[in-house]
């Protein structure tokens, strides 16, 4: 059998239809002079006054008796001897497009100075005919093809058409046969002959250019006595004759046969029919972890009719019907309809076009929108309209980036200019082009350009965000990731940057859990690949390896000990013990080594371990305390802990040092203490120790006071409250930023024992295992604030808790500023592996969201958030929270 070769439709996506209209023959009918004088109109008509006409030709396609495309005109042209045309047309559809039946009607239009009134125009239907574009075995006709033309009858394109390009030879008797045999005998050698006309053009046949020429004449002159001979042969009845009931002209007559010549373009190969399969949208767009419980509604009550017996039948079980529509992420008919708008649209009238008043004040509206909020259809078309008015303000970039269906090729090319020619935006909206809604590589690309231009130490506070944004690089991105590139490039030139980029990468590469796609755990090895390459080019970047993997073999030793300490038995006093075995061991090698950069904190160049300075503390997984001898003479402590993801913890305290610069660029420093913290891998960790003592100590210790102890660790008696002015100062602003900050995030599990003061003032918080509004306890208050907290003011009746208030409405309002900023982040962090993301990914960030009060204004928010702290400090309920979490603790002991 031979191979035979093909192509399908659907590869043809970009190539419109195109159709050849060649030529017109055939033989007009004289008409009666009778006629004539009874329609005087018809001898104005252009097809009778002159038998050389200017005729035009319309050309629509059709499926399923209903008008695919709008109609196609050919240009105007003048004919001599011939009705030819020789013009191609383009129909406004790709072939990819074309279902199995379309068909393509052609008509041939006449000119008359009388309206008709079938059209209601002077375009009078000279004939029309109706070709299917596939045959009968689904293949796209190709080449030249003669259809016969139905006198005047506008080509109706239906699926059982009255206007066939074919018509099936009827049942004759062997008297016609015998009458007839002539007629087919020219009929026969004619089609025989276009069919060697047609292979030549195919190339089957080789030219022979003076032969051809010759025996095309030859050929023109058999067609025409052919035609003359099918007319005449026909001997059909004819069913007008120009009658007078008939509107004289408006049938068809017996021996005016004409038919249209065209031509379909030609391919290498045979295009054969393909349906698009389109993969099944999801039942929900809601993602459900697999070790979340559903809760499912309960069935509904079904009454059944008298006499209705169900027998034994299941009533409760439900049956879930599949719906198409469910979980769809656009909507088709939007998407024809921005099209189609746009389609109308052009650059020129574009760029002067101003808003009105009206229009003006709802684009302010829309660009007032922040990150999470969706646009409808008419806010994209209206964002996209005045796209070139917009282009000096730089917040409207994300909303045009938002109106534009990248995954459209046309209007993907149409957008692309944009982004050269718009303002320069910020960070967050940066950002914001990072998240996973933008996939397209033009976008993310101008995003990373627009952080090219952040120093070091703002790119930092970012970083963690930035490393979770690699998961939604385009798939297959590979080398293409401008945001991978551009992290390597500028962690490579940066000890800080590349200190933490290697750990931040290392972490998730060491993330084996379900929650953690193999996918991504392969692109961070490949940009951890890539960075230790790059690494290699730098003057220092062999010195810079060596260095990471001595962190490394430091880390590991770390927790292997702290492994030990944990599981060890015994008490407090036995684990110390063991931990100074450990640590003054020579194979361990801890004492004392070679100067090495802290992962913790690479400025700090640590060579050793105090080793009679270190402690064990009392929780359930035992952590160290570890005092770093460093090159400057000093002690860096640090708490290291095995059998805890220190990942969320982490991030919150990056979000807390990021507010704190965002409230120091407004200056307002609130005293806030982001010690640091990083996670090693997905089990163990390392964060700064801050000499402090927690509340509940501190009031135990001084007798429920913690104004004494303010007064002990800061005597001045020329202060109304005895305390020294700095630290009272120090300790309402850290008070007013943490309970500001806590709020925004939801911290949970909040009692006197995660609250921590430190001897100069600084309160601050720690323990994060629970946010964005998760908390173990019921009841929990939103905002933490304790009695004790006030109480080390001066009271609620003191001016330092008006002092405090008017703080925590400074702070409140700036952030409230920045919360496009915040949002994108916690947006980038949406599929971290982090537990109290993971429990509701897509919520969690509009918890924070909701947390800001965007829908208030700023008067009705500031009141709001007055009566919630009012409201924290006599909630009842959390001072029982308080009570009982102390007795669980002294029970313990």
């Amino acid at each position: 059998m031979e191979a035979f070769s093909f192509a399908t439709s659907t590869a043809l996506n970009e190539l419109t239809v195109h159709v050849r209209i060649d030529r017109l023959d055939g033989h007009l009918k004289p008409i009666p002079y009778s006629v004539l004088l009874k329609r005087p109109d018809l001898r104005h008509r252009a097809s009778i006054a002159n038998p050389h006409s200017e005729l035009y030709v319309t050309a629509q396609i059709w499926a399923d008796s209903k008008p695919l495309t709008v109609p196609v005109q050919t240009a105007y042209k003048t004919f001599k001897n011939a009705r030819i045309w020789n013009e191609w047309t383009s129909l406004p559809v790709t072939y990819s497009n074309l279902p199995a039946t379309a068909q393509l009607a052609l008509t041939v239009w006449d000119l008359s100075p009388a309206e008709s009134e079938d059209t209601n125009s002077h375009a009078v239907p000279f004939g029309g005919t109706t070709i299917p574009l596939f045959d009968q075995d689904n293949t796209l006709h190709k080449g030249r093809q003669r259809c016969r033309l139905h006198r005047f009858k506008v080509a109706d394109g239906l699926s059982s058409t009255t206007t066939p390009w074919i018509i099936p030879p009827a049942r004759r008797s062997r008297k016609e046969v015998v009458r007839e045999d002539t007629v087919d005998e020219q009929i026969a050698e004619m089609q025989r002959l276009e069919m060697l006309l047609k292979k030549q053009e195919m190339g089957d046949i080789p030219e022979n250019r003076w032969l051809d020429g010759m025996v095309f004449k030859k050929m023109m002159k058999i067609r025409n006595e052919a035609l003359k001979a099918e007319a005449i042969g026909s001997n059909r009845t004819d069913p007008a004759s120009y009658k007078d009931d008939d509107k004289s002209g408006d049938k068809e007559s017996s021996d005016e046969l004409y038919y249209l010549d065209i031509e379909f373009p030609r391919f290498d190969h045979s295009i054969v029919f393909t349906d698009v399969e389109y993969p099944p949208p999801p039942v929900s767009n809601i993602k459900i972890s697999s070790d979340s419980e559903v809760l499912l509604r309960p069935p509904p009550e079904v009454s059944f009719g008298p006499g209705i017996d169900i027998g034994d039948a299941d009533i409760g079980r439900l049956i879930r019907i599949y719906d198409p529509e469910t979980g769809r992420a656009d909507n088709p008919a939007e998407n024809k309809h921005r099209k189609l708008m746009r389609s109308q649209q052009t650059d020129s009238l574009d760029r002067d076009r101003k808003p009105d008043v009206s229009t003006r004040d709802r684009l302010n509206t829309i660009l007032s929108f922040g990150p999470l909020q969706e646009m409808t259809s008419d806010d994209r078309d209206l964002i996209w309209k005045f796209r070139y008015y917009l282009l000096r303000d730089k917040k409207a970039l994300t909303k045009l980036v938002k109106s534009v269906n990248w995954r459209d090729a046309g209007e993907a090319r149409q957008a692309a200019p944009f982004f050269e020619k718009w303002a320069e935006i910020d960070v967050d909206d940066a950002l914001e082009l990072l998240g996973p809604q933008f996939d397209h590589p033009l976008v993310r690309a101008h995003a990373v350009e627009r952080l090219k231009k952040a120093d070091d130490d703002e790119l930092l506070l970012y970083l963690l965000q930035l490393v979770q944004a690699l998961k939604y690089e385009a798939s297959g991105a590979g080398d293409n990731s401008s945001l991978a590139r551009f992290l390597v490039t500028r962690a490579s030139d940066s000890l800080m940057l590349g200190n933490f980029l290697h750990w931040y990468l290392m972490v998730e590469i060491s993330d084996f859990s379900a929650d953690q796609a193999p996918e991504h755990r392969e692109l961070f090895a490949k940009v951890e690949f890539d960075f230790m390459f790059e690494l290699e080019k730098t003057p220092e970047g062999v010195e810079k390896r060596k260095t990471f993997k001595r962190q490394g073999e430091l880390l590991t030793v770390l927790a292997k000990i702290a492994k030990e300490v944990r599981f060890a038995g015994g008490r407090k006093a036995q684990k110390l013990e063991r931990l100074k075995k450990f640590l003054s061991d020579p194979k361990n090698e801890l004492a004392n080594f070679d100067p090495l950069p802290l992962p913790l904190d690479p400025t700090i160049q640590i060579n050793g371990i105090h080793v009679d300075d270190c402690n064990v503390l009392s929780s359930s997984l035992h952590p160290m305390i570890l005092n770093f001898k460093t090159t400057s003479s000093t002690k860096y402590s640090i708490i290291f802990k095995t059998g805890d993801d220190l990942r969320q913890d982490q991030l919150v305290i990056q979000i807390i040092t990021l507010m704190d610069r965002l409230l120091r660029n407004e200056n307002l420093d609130l005293k806030l203490t982001p010690y640091r913290i990083l996670a090693t891998s997905t089990s163990a960790g390392a964060m700064q120790f801050v000499p402090s003592m927690s509340l509940a100590d501190a009031t135990n210790k001084y007798k429920g006071s913690l104004l004494a102890y303010l007064k002990a660790n800061n005597p001045d008696d020329s202060e109304p409250l005895g305390v020294r002015k700095e630290a009272m100062d120090t300790y309402i602003k850290s008070c007013a930023g943490y309970c500001v900050i806590t709020y925004l995030l939801g911290v949970g599990d909040r009692h006197l024992d995660n609250l921590l003061i430190s001897p100069s003032g600084h309160f601050f918080h720690v323990d994060f295992g629970y946010i964005l509004g998760r908390d173990p306890k019921p009841f929990a208050p939103q905002m933490k604030l304790a009695p004790q907290m006030v109480e080390g003011m001066g009271g609620t009746n003191h001016p330092n808790y008006l002092l405090f208030k008017q703080y925590s409405f400074t702070a409140w309002s700036t952030l409230r500023k920045s919360a496009n900023l915040l949002l994108n982040l916690f947006k980038l962090m949406e599929e971290a592996n982090i537990p109290d993301i993971r429990v509701e990914r897509e919520g969690a960030v509009r918890k924070v969201e909701e947390r800001m009060w965007l829908d208030k204004k700023e008067e009705v928010a500031m009141r709001d958030f007055d009566a919630l702290i009012e409201e924290s400090l006599g909630d009842w309920k959390a001072g029982v929270i308080d009570w009982a979490h102390y007795w669980a603790q002294y029970l313990k002991k």
